[in-house]
């Protein structure tokens, strides 16, 4: 086989004009804003697999028409296809600044951006070109393999073998070379970082806080983001600024992977270090998912702390230190077996004391977190008879019991904001107005929350993207949804993808920042007797300040 035939034989016509659409279609708006460098990276992700897509149709079907049109044809078909291109590519290109600009506007950020449509083009054009010769350096390898073959087994072996062959030796090199040495190199990068500890935080000086004076945990074991939670907590002179009465000192308990070896055994340590800060005897007591570094929202604790005036317990601990979009690749079954062992573990303790005497049972999490704490129960009956409310806050869409209550909504509300069973039990909110729909509705206790921005690429994405219109881009788009929005095969996968990096880069209320609208969920679901709406808003202030 001539090399030049595999690796430097000109485009084909299918796979061109599938790799402009798809580039062009990756230009069109998405949930969030991005960068003109991301965006060349997309059009040249996004332009492969159009390409391919093309090519692999391309293929079948001059398989199954042997009808080839004459050489003429092909060279005015070829003319016509370029110049449509081109032109497609020039028109994209001049319209994504307006796009880019108009998501911005309509998230309130500045509409002053850069955007360099000459060199988004030559970033996809080069990554293209290079993702295509990697692709076609394997295709001349398996042509050869087949050509050695051929000279010792009948040929629809040497065929069968050799891409068998080939797609194994790719699989492997892709699975153990690429994402295990990706994973390799993270866990290498967060296991240094997890031994840090963020700026301005130290030691706590209470015996209420793990990692103090008498803790059954070391400081140092509790790793980067269990030392800020537990160096952090609110301290009884700012809640009895806030309060204007005598605080108590919150307490937050914390186990860190290199507490202990197992999930097991971390939540067995963590009861022994609720019973010595004395957590049971706290009017709330809080279990808390945390995200793969082990991060838990500040928001989420102070939240609880400062409407509590202090008088409030909570735990956590670390099953990862990887990122969360990592973590929730390798880590998702380490976190769900993490989350039902706290929980079961305190719930049990808790379940030995007298009815009258046992302290309100609440959950909440954040991201993988709330996964975490989902994934203790079966359904939303199971948690509601075994906790006492929750706070779901930007829940991934594999949340089983999430993914239940929305596709089981009821008929006509979008599934942004859906309403399961009247909004009986759980209720789904961007805006604090939205925890009193449906109006008039009972909702009694417990209560469960869900904190989800209609702009939340964590909250939207997931494989089906690959290959389904997902309901939230059906009918009325959700607040801060661009309206000029569309689904595209694969594109729209990589597009939301991409958008989970810059999550955190909108304003409240969009993305994955959830801001002091946290406070509202706690108020719905925990609040502590004599708290009102006024105290609600003063605390909401405070909170979007800190």
């Amino acid at each position: 086989m001539d090399r030049s035939r595999v690796v430097r034989r000109r485009l084909g016509f299918g796979g061109t004009l599938l790799a402009t659409l798809f580039a062009c279609a990756s230009l069109t708006p998405s949930l969030l804003p991005r960068t003109w460098l991301y965006q060349g990276v997309m059009g040249a992700v996004t332009g492969i697999l159009g390409y391919a897509a093309g090519a692999s149709a391309g293929a079948l079907g001059r398989s199954v028409i042997s009808y080839r049109p004459p050489e003429r044809v092909r060279r005015i078909a070829w003319r016509v296809l370029l110049g449509g291109c081109a032109l497609l590519v020039a028109v994209a290109l001049w319209y994504s600044f307006d796009w880019q600009r108009d998501l911005r506007a309509l998230m309130g950020m500045d509409t002053r951006i850069t955007w360099f449509p000459p060199v988004i083009l030559a970033v996809t054009l080069v990554l293209f070109a290079a993702a295509l010769l990697i692709a076609r350096l394997v295709r001349l390898g398996g042509r050869r393999l087949i050509t050695w073959l051929d000279r010792y087994v009948p040929a629809y072996v040497g065929h069968v073998v050799g891409v068998c062959v080939i797609a194994l030796l790719v699989a492997v090199f892709a699975n153990d070379v690429l994402f295990n040495g990706f994973v390799t190199r993270m866990s290498d990068i967060s296991s240094v970082a997890n031994q840090g500890t963020h700026p301005g935080v130290s030691r706590p000086t209470s015996a209420y806080l793990s990692g103090g004076p008498g803790s059954l945990v070391t400081w140092e074991s509790l790793g980067k983001e269990g030392r800020r939670f537990t160096g952090t907590a609110a301290t009884p002179a700012r809640l009895a600024a806030f309060s204007g009465r005598p605080a108590a000192q919150p307490i937050r308990v914390y186990i860190g992977l290199d507490s202990t070896a197992s999930p097991r055994a971390q939540a067995a340590l963590a009861v022994r270090e609720l019973e010595r800060t004395g957590a049971f005897g706290r009017p709330v007591l809080a279990v808390l998912g945390t995200t793969g570094t082990g991060w838990v929202d500040p928001r989420i604790a102070d939240a609880l702390e400062y409407m509590y005036n202090g008088r409030s317990a909570m735990v956590a601990l670390q099953y990862s230190y990887l990122p969360s979009w990592v973590s929730f690749l390798v880590d998702k079954e380490k976190a769900a077996a993490s989350g039902r062992a706290l929980f079961e573990a305190v719930r049990e303790r808790w379940s030995r004391l007298p009815a009258t005497a046992r302290p309100r049972l609440v959950l909440s999490g954040e991201s993988l977190g709330s996964y975490e704490m989902e994934e203790s129960f079966r359904d939303l009956t199971d948690l509601v008879s075994r906790a006492d409310g929750a706070v779901f806050v930007g829940p991934p869409n594999a949340n089983r019991i999430w993914s239940r209550l929305t596709v089981n909504r009821e008929r006509g509300s979008p599934v942004w904001r859906p309403v399961y069973r009247s909004g009986r039990t759980a209720r789904f909110a961007q805006y604090p107005a939205d925890l009193d729909r449906p109006a008039h509705a009972p909702w009694p206790r417990p209560r469960v929350v869900y904190l989800q921005n209609a702009s939340d690429p964590v909250v939207w994405w997931s494989p089906g993207l690959i290959y389904r219109r997902p309901a939230w881009l059906e009918g009325a788009r959700g607040p801060g949804v661009n309206p000029q929005m569309n689904w595209f095969p694969l594109v729209t996968f990589w597009q939301v993808l991409v958008d989970m990096t810059a999550a955190l880069d909108v304003p409240p209320g969009h993305g994955h920042r959830y801001g002091a609208n946290i406070v509202n969920g706690w108020a719905a679901v925990a609040a502590p007797p004599g708290w009102d709406a006024d105290d609600t808003g003063r605390l909401r202030a405070l909170v979007s300040g800190l």
